[in-house]
């Protein structure tokens, strides 16, 4: 195929469809929008429903011989250097349980960093795979992880020879990446792969002053989400594929069973549309993007009991680690309030929504997107809430646990312990039985209990008072945590 990145094949083929005023007798039922409530229509706009038709017999006839699809993905893997390129309608959430089917079966041994979202651990329930867990490096002072080292998933080789692969997330959330290339190396000496959970690293491959890309590092699968970091819509994901460690047909299998038979074509044109957007003006967008970056953090510094997190906080001497500033990081322990109640506060009086949000920081994210109009807004919300903050009640503290006094032991494999017969037990009668369900601070979605680990005291204290001082907790079974959902057959491993 002649590479050439001024083509969107999905975009093209959509206004193809339109010129040609095909008429569908198959779904989607609204049938372009004319079936759709007037007052759907009246608030989407009738663009929405114009681009949302079959792949199969719709975008593509029903043998899909004009390969838009594939097209677009040949486009984006020569756009980020991947050998092949699959776009996900899922979200990165499946993308990863694709990678991991990929790597691990059933029992087999797989190492994963501990700091890994929800949707690797709902990749280990329903695949079987034994996790080794790899632990973050931990900032104590900060109350924050790090990716893990390239020594430590050395060290667990050792220890688990047999282990199939290695799965790491970088960058975290918070901006940190991991020492990619080094942890690479430690997988390809043992001919193993490297799965990179990177779907905060949309942006990464298009300037040279941002984080090394996965695939540039090494690494054999990367997940990406698009619309976190780039111009995607929800749920807009692709992974990339480089090397033979791992058979593309197999990848593309594994995400076929997991993946849904109804893919939203809106969602391919968004990962087909930003593609060609960064490949044309990216360099120039992320220029730009870079240098207010750089001026918004400058601001935010300014004002009284905010410290905004850099690379000299999170990136030590020697951890080989990278920085993106984009997340901009804020610390407000200063100000004396959590990053809870001002996430609330700055909703609730400038209608800024915030990214993440803890017991003493908040994030703001800044993409391509952001422009000084933007900026000057959240600018504004800070500075009055550092004026304000001390008319806040500081509300209640959260008993973080130290970096030891977080980790709990696992005595049985995640998914044994998830499709186990269960009991909500009271939460005061919860330390030293078995977790059947996930609890997960949200955002950023890294759980601090798994299925099949032993809880401890200091655990359930930590989410009960962070429960109270304003702790976001989706997935289990009771979100006030009155109750805790545990293996009913008592404490026994």
């Amino acid at each position: 195929m002649r590479i050439n990145h001024e083509e969107a094949p999905v975009l093209d083929a959509l206004a193809a469809y339109r010129q040609r005023d095909e008429l569908a007798f198959s779904p989607p039922g609204h049938k372009q929008a004319r079936g759709a409530a007037p007052e759907v229509r009246a608030l989407l706009g009738d663009a929405v429903f114009y681009g949302d038709l079959l792949a199969s017999g719709g975008l593509d006839d029903r043998r899909m011989k004009s390969a838009v699809l594939q097209r677009a993905e040949i486009l984006m893997a020569d756009a980020v250097h991947a050998d092949h390129t699959f776009f996900s309608t899922c979200g990165s959430s499946l993308s990863v349980k694709a990678a991991m089917l990929s790597v691990a079966a059933h029992g087999e041994k797989l190492l994963v960093g501990r700091d890994a979202h929800k949707a690797v651990i709902s990749g280990l329930i329903l695949s079987g795979i034994r996790p080794v867990w790899i632990e973050p490096q931990w900032d104590t002072e900060r109350h924050l992880a790090h990716p893990p080292s390239a020594e430590a998933f050395e060290q667990a080789f050792a220890e688990h020879p047999d282990a199939r692969g290695a799965l790491v997330t970088s960058p975290t959330p918070y901006g940190v990446t991991a020492d990619l290339r080094a942890i690479a190396d430690v997988c390809h000496r043992r001919s193993r792969p490297l799965v990179v959970d990177e779907a905060w690293g949309a942006h990464l491959p298009f300037h040279p002053d941002l984080p090394t890309w996965a695939m540039d590092a090494g690494a054999d699968v990367c997940v990406t989400s698009v619309h976190k970091m780039g111009s995607g819509l929800e749920q807009g994901s692709v992974f990339h594929l480089q090397g033979e460690l791992i058979d593309p047909d197999t990848l593309a299998s594994r995400a076929d069973l997991l993946g849904t038979t109804s893919p939203s074509v809106l969602l391919y044109a968004g990962l087909d549309g930003w593609r060609r957007q960064m490949m044309l003006d990216g360099h120039k967008l992320m220029s730009r993007t870079l240098d207010l970056a750089a001026s918004v953090r400058q601001e935010i510094a300014s004002i009284d009991g905010m410290h905004v997190n850099d690379a000299a906080d999170f990136c030590g001497p020697g951890a080989g680690s990278e920085f993106d500033p984009l997340p901009v990081v804020i610390d407000i322990d200063g100000l004396g309030i959590s990053g809870y109640r001002a996430a609330d506060w700055l909703r609730e009086h400038h209608h800024i929504d915030a990214h993440l949000m803890d017991h003493r920081r908040i994030s703001t994210q800044l993409t391509h997107a952001d422009d000084g109009d933007t900026t000057t807004r959240l600018l504004t919300a800070l500075r009055d809430l550092g004026r304000r903050a001390s008319e806040l009640p500081r509300g209640p503290e959260t008993a973080v646990p130290t970096p030891a006094g977080l980790r709990m032991e696992q005595v049985r494999l995640p998914r044994d312990a998830y499709f186990s017969a269960t009991e909500d037990v009271p939460v005061e009668q919860a330390v030293g039985r078995i977790a059947a369900e996930m609890i997960t601070p949200y955002p950023p979605g890294i759980p601090v209990v798994l299925p099949g680990e032993q809880l401890t005291e200091p655990v359930v204290r930590y989410l009960r008072t962070g429960l109270a001082a304003g702790m976001n907790l989706p997935d289990p079974a009771d979100p006030e945590l009155n109750t805790v959902r545990v293996c009913a057959d008592g404490d026994s491993a």
